[in-house]
């Protein structure tokens, strides 16, 4: 080890506070998938990784990545630079810098190392998530989705996206450090946890579509209301996440049409978004939920599409690579599940997965009050250095 992981930690929240100003909007942080702010984001991330003696390149839909050689097989580290609207600076960043940041300290190693800076973690413009993680393993893309423009993500892909897929060949594993996006580390007094599984997540689109109509004129027993339709089976989503232990069932957006204060809504389209660490309790949710959404829409002279855009299965992270991530995080380090998704899903189905959690301030993330510590991120840095040197 060179540099005091402190430094460290100083480079890496500079950097962060750097690409925080590499965004779409003024005065607030959004870095969505193919925009010039990821563009510029990536650039800078590539910059950074050649400083630290890397080899850099980018694949066919934009991830990405910094070589260090060593012996001939690999591991590989990362996480994504993509960022929800109104982000926070840490979510995705701080796992690529300070991934980069221990490489640059470790040793020399007996194998080759790559950071991955995945281009779409959260699916914002086109409702892909995992889109840069899911390529690399070969994942099929919905190439024919288009963003809010009209304009389709086959459009914005300038070459074949199975160029990026990764043999995984010779892979050791994959490990992710984030933050943790919830209050468990602050609430246990701990700077890092390990993460023992990752939820399974469904996410769905859903229209109620009624009859729009004048506000004045039209009889309430008359009346096909979408929005009321949607209301009430919202309240039965929030009720369904509140009675199943373990289950997380959340309505993120609704958009109303026509939209004016004296109409009668004749359509309502939301999302839903279902998460649980086991898949048949996550499954059987979904479809209590999709069931009541019909009886709802049948009651009310409504009618009902549904339409499933993301389905994924819980991970169990690797037990070996967690315990050496374990060790390298020091003693009565605790271990969690993660109800968030991650690039780790994805990078699972080719390699070993492990993931190193860092404490955030109240638990606050896909916000701008997300924060993190100075000595917590110097303590990520020391373990993840310390990883890489025990490794085998």
């Amino acid at each position: 080890m060179t540099m005091p992981a402190t430094d460290l930690a100083t480079t890496v929240l500079a950097r962060c506070d750097e690409l925080a100003g590499l965004t779409e909007e003024p005065g607030r942080l959004t870095r969505r998938y193919a925009t010039p702010a990821l563009r510029a984001a990536g650039d800078a991330v590539g910059g950074w990784m050649r400083e630290a003696g890397m080899t850099v390149r980018r694949d066919a839909v934009g991830n990405v990545i910094g070589r260090r050689e060593g012996g001939p097989r690999t591991l590989l580290l990362g996480s994504h630079l993509d960022t929800v609207v109104d982000a926070g600076r840490y979510d995705g960043a701080l796992g690529v810098l300070v991934a980069l940041a221990a490489v640059e300290r470790a040793a020399d190693l007996p194998y080759a190392v790559e950071v991955y800076g995945f281009a779409d973690e959260e699916g914002v413009r086109f409702g892909t998530a995992y889109l840069g993680s899911g390529a690399v393993v070969g994942a099929p893309l919905p190439l024919e989705r288009v963003d809010a423009d009209g304009v389709r993500l086959a459009d914005v892909l300038r070459t074949d996206p199975v160029d990026a897929r990764r043999d995984p060949a010779g892979l050791i594993g994959y490990v992710e450090v984030h933050i943790e996006q919830g209050p468990a580390l602050e609430e246990a007094g701990a700077p890092l946890g390990v993460v023992t599984a990752i939820a399974g997540q469904t996410r769905s689109t859903v229209a109620f579509h009624g009859r729009a109509g004048h506000a004045g004129t039209v009889p309430m027993d008359l009346r096909h209301d979408a929005l009321a339709g949607a209301a009430e089976w919202v309240g039965t989503v929030e009720a369904a996440g509140a009675e199943e232990a373990g289950l997380l069932a959340t309505v993120g957006e609704l958009t109303v049409e026509p939209g004016a204060s004296n109409v009668i809504p004749g359509r309502v389209n939301a999302s839903l978004d279902v998460r649980h660490a086991e898949d048949r309790a996550r499954r059987a949710a979904n479809e209590r939920l999709r069931a009541r959404a019909e009886e709802i829409a049948d009651a009310r002279g409504l009618r009902l599409q549904w339409q499933t855009v993301l389905d994924t299965v819980a991970v169990a992270c690797d037990p070996t690579l967690s315990d050496l991530l374990a060790r390298a995080a020091g003693p009565d380090v605790p271990r969690l599940a993660s109800g968030a998704g991650h690039d780790a899903v994805m990078m699972s189905r080719i390699a070993p997965a492990a993931m190193l959690f860092v404490r955030c301030a109240g638990g606050i993330s896909h916000h701008p009050a997300e924060s993190v510590a100075h000595d917590d991120v110097a303590a990520a840095i020391d373990a993840t250095t310390r990883f890489l040197e025990e490794v085998r």
